[in-house]
């Protein structure tokens, strides 16, 4: 595991940074996809959980959610209209043709959640933020003391720092507005779900306009 700040570590990946899971003191933060399994435990075995979360319910993001939430007894935690989703495997696609394609596919296990998050909610000094878009339900973590945010998929860092892509996007204006709520806050280092973090408080800001 890589150290980013205090109590927040991120899990390493085959490639790096392309699909990121995070251990924010003792909370697993994302899963990745169902193959993620092996990798996410080799790290994560000996420590002690106390809960699992997932910023979105995408499949690359709870696809090991099921196994994980099993083989360390922890409750799933996830963004209240996203819970559904979860539970029953089916996220809300984008909109067009290519998203409901890809909806058809294969899906990860369901999980019930125990815990359907909302704004203001703590979870291991983080506060949570309804940041809706990507997905109906999709969060954020925001420590405010050292300006650490972990903010799923409401931008990607691939090549460079960008909106998520629109075909898999639920709502991409609201995603906008997400984006604009994030970029407000200037924070010091950014986590995302794709890509490597970033520490420059002025580069979404300039993203958003």
């Amino acid at each position: 595991m890589r150290p980013l700040a205090p109590g927040v570590h991120q899990l390493l990946g085959r490639p790096p940074h392309f699909m990121n899971a995070y251990l924010v003191e003792d909370v697993l933060v994302d899963a990745g996809t169902p193959a993620a399994r092996r990798r996410i435990t080799r790290q994560l075995d000996g420590r002690a959980l106390s809960a699992h979360v997932v910023t979105h319910a995408h499949p690359d993001h709870f696809g090991s959610s099921h196994a994980l939430c099993e083989r360390y007894d922890v409750p799933l935690w996830a963004g209240r209209r996203d819970v559904e989703a979860i539970e029953t495997a089916r996220p809300v696609p984008a909109p067009g043709l290519l998203p409901a394609l890809l909806a058809k596919m294969p899906m990860p296990d369901p999980h019930p959640v125990a815990r359907g998050l909302v704004e203001g909610d703590e979870v291991a000094g983080f506060t949570v933020l309804d940041v809706p878009g990507h997905s109906p339900g999709h969060i954020a973590l925001w420590r405010d003391h050292d300006g650490v945010l972990l903010c799923g998929d409401v931008f990607f860092n691939v090549l460079r720092p960008s909106a998520p892509p629109r075909f898999l996007t639920q709502d991409d204006e609201r995603n906008r507005e997400s984006m604009r709520r994030l970029a407000q806050l200037r924070p010091k280092l950014v986590l995302f779900g794709h890509g490597r973090p970033l520490r420059d408080p002025d580069r979404l800001r300039r993203l958003v306009g």
